[in-house]
């Protein structure tokens, strides 16, 4: 990093960025080049909530309307995810897991455990709680 401006090295946005190239590049590398890591977070939001609409997953992940609706698709399409109709709410679509999505999540969990040290450029288990504790500090505050 020390071919950049440093000024840059002082706005917020920037690293936040360039982290997110970290994570992707190691998601890419040690994780999975055909399941996202937003896909592997549906998957892990629907195995712990079976049934959950597409409203509430997306609402859970951060995720507009459109964008959830685009990624359940391609889910769907995939066979990781099932959409039917709900029970309570004609209009509503529930979620589940299918078995190839269940399959698919048990294999990636310990590879997402295990780029948690690169993702956080090695940090220490004290300094990856108090960047956690940063960045649920700035989603909880948008």
């Amino acid at each position: 990093m020390s071919t950049i401006d440093s000024r840059l090295l002082t706005h917020t946005g920037h690293l936040l960025r360039r982290a997110q190239q970290v994570h992707q590049a190691a998601w890419n590398a040690h994780v999975s080049t055909t399941i996202s890591s937003v896909q592997y977070a549906a998957l892990h939001v629907v195995s712990r909530e079976p049934g959950a609409s597409q409203a509430r997953l997306g609402a859970t992940l951060g995720l507009d309307r459109s964008t959830i609706a685009d990624l359940v698709a391609r889910m769907v399409r995939r066979g990781l995810l099932a959409r039917t109709a709900s029970a309570d709410d004609a209009r509503s679509k529930s979620l589940q897991v299918t078995p190839d999505g269940a399959e698919a999540l048990a294999d990636l969990r310990p590879k997402v455990d295990a780029i948690e040290t690169i993702v956080t450029g090695g940090a220490d288990e004290h300094d990856r709680a108090e960047l956690h504790r940063l960045l649920l500090q700035i989603v909880d505050g948008a």
